[in-house]
């Protein structure tokens, strides 16, 4: 499946529902002077030039890596994300203010069964046409095209809401057409800083999928040699293109010929199973002959846990001989990393003397 044919098709449907959608809306908002209808047209447009903008984006980003981006345009669809964030903020913006202008000085609406029959079927393309994009764009990993399917669905529940009012209105001759239309911008304002703060935290760089994180880790720690699996950093360069690395912890006894094909081994089954470009695999050492080392390892252990700032002890390594151990600390966001790892030196050389310690403080990067 061709990735950006798939996303240009699914946005010209869009496009193509929405500018019918908008102009119905917007000539019988204006013949039935309802505000909350004629919002929705804008609001329909506004969805249309989303789809555009999402069109240019994965063009962009499908454009081949050269010299100054080696990792390929992907994050362009992100950034073509924030344009559709400031251009849907400053739809709610607009209608918010046009619906505080309609309370102030409201307008009686006018409603004939054909404003009700269009909002009735606005109503039924919005729900088929987000449900459509939506699933299109969870296929083929499209966060934009999730974004607009899930606008178009929250769009169907706005259109229902305007046609309730309109038959309270038949019944009671009570308006709410201006207050429904405060209530509307403010949905379309929680949209567009929604989709401005997720695109803002994608650009900025976030915390790897916990579900991504276990499974990447889960795969290479079921490969013969490999004692666990640490540290695991997952780059995203856009849609499907997904880089990282990865310490893995393995015997004292591999040679490099054998860690050089256990490496390769772990590139080709994460980059299978997880569709993840493990670019960097750095190795600890586990001492594996020595019985009084893997003592020192739990003895080490649980005076590290016993702190409450760690998270996780990893990489640990004793060379009697040379009498230093080493080890890697994933520690806590927010606390003196400085002063944490003096205090944990210290609490080891009371407990077992003799020895220099190298500690790694590592961050809490993955799950």
């Amino acid at each position: 499946m061709d990735r950006e044919k798939e996303i240009v098709k699914t946005s010209l449907i869009g496009i193509a529902a929405n500018f019918v959608l908008a102009g119905f809306k917007a000539l019988v908002g204006v013949l039935a002077h309802s505000v909350a209808i004629v919002l929705d047209a804008v609001n329909n447009l506004s969805d249309a030039l989303s789809s555009v903008i999402t069109i240019v984006g994965a063009k962009l980003a499908n454009r081949a890596p050269d010299r100054e981006h080696p990792y390929g345009h992907g994050r362009t669809e992100y950034l073509s994300a924030t344009v559709i964030a400031v251009i849907v903020l400053y739809a709610g913006v607009t209608a918010l203010v046009e619906s505080v202008r309609k309370i102030i000085n409201p307008e009686v609406p006018y409603y004939s069964t054909a404003t009700l029959i269009v909002v009735g079927v606005a109503i039924v393309v919005k729900i088929v046409l987000g449900t459509y994009v939506k699933k299109k764009g969870e296929q083929i990993n499209s966060n934009s095209l999730i974004a607009s399917g899930s606008d178009a669905q929250n769009d169907a529940i706005i259109s229902g809401s305007t046609l309730v009012a309109a038959i309270i209105y038949l019944i009671s001759g009570f308006s709410l057409e201006a207050y429904l239309g405060v209530i509307i911008s403010l949905l379309i304002l929680k949209t567009g800083y929604e989709i401005m703060r997720d695109t803002i935290n994608k650009i900025i760089g976030e915390r790897a999928d916990r579900e991504l994180s276990h499974s990447i880790k889960a795969t290479v720690s079921s490969l013969d040699g490999v004692r666990g699996a640490y540290d695991l950093f997952i780059h995203d360069y856009g849609p499907e293109r997904t880089v990282g690395s990865i310490h893995i912890e393995v015997p004292d006894t591999m040679t490099v010929a054998e860690l050089d094909k256990l490496q390769r081994k772990i590139t080709r089954e994460v980059l299978d199973k997880h569709h993840v470009i493990m670019e960097g695999i750095s190795v600890y050492s586990f001492n594996t002959h020595d019985d009084e080392a893997a003592k020192m390892r739990e003895k080490v252990q649980n005076i590290v846990m016993s702190f409450p700032e760690a998270i996780q002890m990893h990489g640990f390594y004793v060379d009697r001989n040379e009498g230093y151990m080493q080890f890697d600390v994933v520690v806590s966001y927010g606390i003196d990393r400085r002063a944490f790892c003096d205090k944990l030196i210290e609490t080891l050389k009371e407990n077992i003397p003799g020895y220099e310690y190298h500690v790694n403080l590592d961050f809490d990067i993955s799950d």
